[in-house]
């Protein structure tokens, strides 16, 4: 693995969980610990609900393309950020949860999709 994306990996495990410590101890004061908590774990289950509606529909979506004789690409990408959006959902903390709320929504992960298809073409091309 290269020295950049070790780098890179570890500050996303390093800082991200300090950065969500960080924003609890600051929230958790001014909306009380336990309506922390049940936020927290409201955005946990509401997270995975989305996931599910969310995945269920891009699956259907790649079978119908495939079905077609097409090649879905744009469905292929909406389901590898669906899946990160899940996981970032279901990780407990308000930063994840904000992000992984945007990778559900088809408005707004357009914010995600853009960038990684130009990432894509370059690693490709």
């Amino acid at each position: 693995m290269r020295k950049k994306t070790v780098l890179i990996l570890f500050l996303i495990f390093t800082l991200v969980p300090l950065i969500e410590l960080i924003i609890f101890i600051k929230i958790a004061p001014l909306i009380g610990f336990w309506r922390t908590i049940a936020i927290i774990l409201i955005t946990g289950l509401g997270g995975a609900y989305l996931a599910k509606t969310q995945g269920y529909g891009t699956i259907d979506a790649i079978k119908m393309e495939i079905s077609q004789g097409k090649f879905p690409a744009e469905h292929l990408l909406d389901g590898a950020i669906i899946l990160v959006g899940s996981v970032l959902l279901i990780t407990p903390g308000f930063l994840t949860d904000l992000v992984g709320l945007l990778c559900m929504f088809p408005a707004s992960r357009r914010i995600f999709k853009t960038p990684l298809k130009k990432f894509l073409k370059n690693k490709i091309i």
